[in-house]
């Protein structure tokens, strides 16, 4: 399987939440705070339920406040996905 990507998790996350107007999406955001981000704990409660809807995987319940950047949200969602290959 291929790997979870930032673009696909962009993707996600404005169709889950919308997009911030103002912040600048294309540059290196993979440690961003999701909050700097424009994303709040309920946006990333739906991406996240998404995100396992669509791909067959059960995250902790903890990943949304411990996963505070797209880095470590991406880790987590790749850690799932080789583990169910």
């Amino acid at each position: 399987m291929a790997e979870f990507d930032i673009e696909t998790l962009l993707r996600l996350l404005k169709e889950s939440a919308g997009e911030e107007e103002g912040v600048d999406f294309s540059g290196d955001i993979l440690d961003s705070d999701f909050e700097l981000l424009g994303y709040d704990s309920l946006a990333m409660f739906n991406t996240v339920s998404r995100i396992e809807r669509e791909n067959g995987i059960q995250l902790p319940d903890s990943v949304v406040a411990d996963a505070r950047t797209p880095r470590a949200l991406l880790n987590e969602i790749n850690t799932r996905l080789r583990s169910n290959a």
